[in-house]
């Protein structure tokens, strides 16, 4: 049962984001409005989204799409894919603001609640049974002559690909300072255990528990003997340049949002990131059984320990009789 509200609810704020290009993610993000603002909870949305909901309600605050939009939010309330959360991690990051995402996606692993099961995301986050974990980022830094031209961060990976289609990309990489392969290939991703399950897993890499601190490094289609997926600590500093003496340039995406353009002779420094991002969880379900749900991965014909104890058991049992 909901408790009745409280002077203190009067102090608390959110950040609703929601993917309101799409009809089902409106109608969701209008039923968590009304919901806590009925618990008298404050609602923060965004300036174009606030028009595409239309909530009649009193004292929304409206704000830019801006790094510090999650200022003095105690969550920020993501409903899409997994797109709208890397969207909405742009505005908490900076302001360590929790996200919680409700998934409308695909598989949606950034999500932690689905779109059936409203009514207890809402009723979780109105009593605030949530935690909120720390996810490793990436520092993304670009050289050119020694210089740095562009910086960024990502969450999920950075990905060094080919610009032009018809074009293979040479480059070296680097690991801690020193020389390891040239590939020649249509990219490198550079990706965070959060983001072993994103770009990373679709170009053959290893999925990565979020427990273990660690930075990844992937060939994309690299023509070249040792072209393998890497693990590194997360101390590790990963560089790729883009080989000067070739034709080929390349661009920089990091969380395929924010993108540079890389000519040849292009550095590109991946290191860990100074600050993390906050995912919401509200099950302590372990990891594998996200995987599981997630990839809908064939797990019939398992036997836990319960199981197998029971079994013990009845065998014993059918021996005395």
């Amino acid at each position: 049962m909901t408790p009745p509200e409280t002077e203190q609810d009067v102090d608390r704020r959110m950040l609703v984001i929601a993917h309101t290009g799409r009809e089902a993610a409106r109608q969701v993000a209008v039923e968590f409005c009304l919901s806590l603002h009925k618990h008298g909870i404050a609602l923060r949305l965004l300036e174009d989204e606030a028009a595409e909901l239309a909530l009649d309600l009193p004292d929304v605050e409206v704000v830019r799409p801006k790094a510090d939009a999650a200022a003095d939010c105690e969550l920020v309330i993501v409903i899409g894919g997994d797109g709208t959360i890397l969207r909405a991690a742009e505005m908490a990051r900076e302001c360590n603001t929790p996200l919680l995402g409700v998934n409308l996606g695909h598989v949606g692993f950034l999500a932690e609640a689905e779109s059936d099961d409203i009514e207890f995301t809402i009723d979780a986050v109105v009593n605030r049974r949530y935690v909120a974990e720390e996810r490793l980022t990436i520092d993304v830094a670009v050289y050119r002559d020694g210089e740095m031209v562009a910086s960024s961060w990502a969450l999920n990976d950075a990905s060094v690909e080919k610009a032009a289609r018809e074009r293979m990309l040479e480059v070296v990489v680097e690991v801690d300072g020193r020389p390891l392969s040239r590939w020649g290939c249509d990219g490198v991703v550079c990706a965070t255990p959060t983001g072993s399950t994103a770009y990373n897993f679709s170009a053959g890499g290893p999925i990565v528990w979020p427990g273990v601190e660690a930075l990844l490094m992937v060939p994309i289609s690299a023509h070249a003997l040792f072209a393998r997926p890497m693990v590194v600590a997360p101390t590790s500093v990963l560089a790729v340049e883009v080989i000067g003496r070739t034709d080929g340039s390349g661009v920089l995406w990091c969380d395929g949002r924010r993108t540079v353009d890389l000519p040849a002779g292009a550095r590109i420094e991946v290191r860990r990131g100074r600050t993390p991002v906050r995912l919401v969880r509200l099950h302590q379900a372990p990891f594998t059984d996200r995987l599981v749900a997630k990839f809908d991965l064939p797990v019939s014909g398992w036997r836990g320990a319960a199981e197998r104890r029971r079994r013990g058991e009845d065998k014993a049992r059918n021996r005395r009789a």
